[in-house]
């Protein structure tokens, strides 16, 4: 079935590559389908990979190979809350180490140009934490990392 709302990511031919990198890295994640150009266009020749339909964490996603014309912008981010440092490190080694880059407080970029928030849960708790002295100093370890440590995060947590 069809899903009524999906969300398309423009990539510049590697939209396959793309999916399948996520489909091997994310949990609940899958290519589902591949679709082909039924004839030679313009910038591109019959057989080409036009669309590929895949799930990501369970949300249904289109990568669409649109060209160079719209390059993937902070404007728009997966964010995935991790459990523990395990996951935190594997996904976050997983995106930067695969061509990717490292951005402040959490943020990085895959090989494809796309945002990634790996957050642990033990962040979004300390920083909404009732104690606002508490919360704030959970805020200003955060602002000092790229990869969330949660051992940071609760030391500062606890002051």
């Amino acid at each position: 079935m069809i899903s009524k709302n999906t969300i398309c990511l423009w990539y510049d031919g590697t939209a396959l590559d793309a999916a399948t990198f996520y489909a091997e890295t994310f949990p609940n994640s899958s290519v589902d389908a591949i679709h082909r150009a039924p004839s030679d266009y313009p910038a591109g020749k019959q057989g080409d990979v036009l669309t590929v339909n895949f799930t990501l964490m369970g949300i249904p996603c289109l990568g669409l190979n649109g060209g160079d014309t719209f390059p993937h912008t902070e404007a728009f981010s997966f964010q995935v809350a991790t459990d523990d440092q395990a996951e935190t490190d594997r996904l976050w080694n997983a995106i930067v180490g695969n061509g990717g880059q490292e951005s402040a407080c959490g943020w990085c970029k895959d090989k494809w140009g796309l945002s990634w928030q790996i957050t642990p849960r033990a962040l979004t708790d300390a920083i909404t934490n009732p104690d606002p002295a508490a919360a704030g100093r959970a805020f200003a370890a955060m602002m000092g990392m790229h990869k969330i440590d949660i051992a940071v995060i609760e030391a500062a947590l606890k002051g």
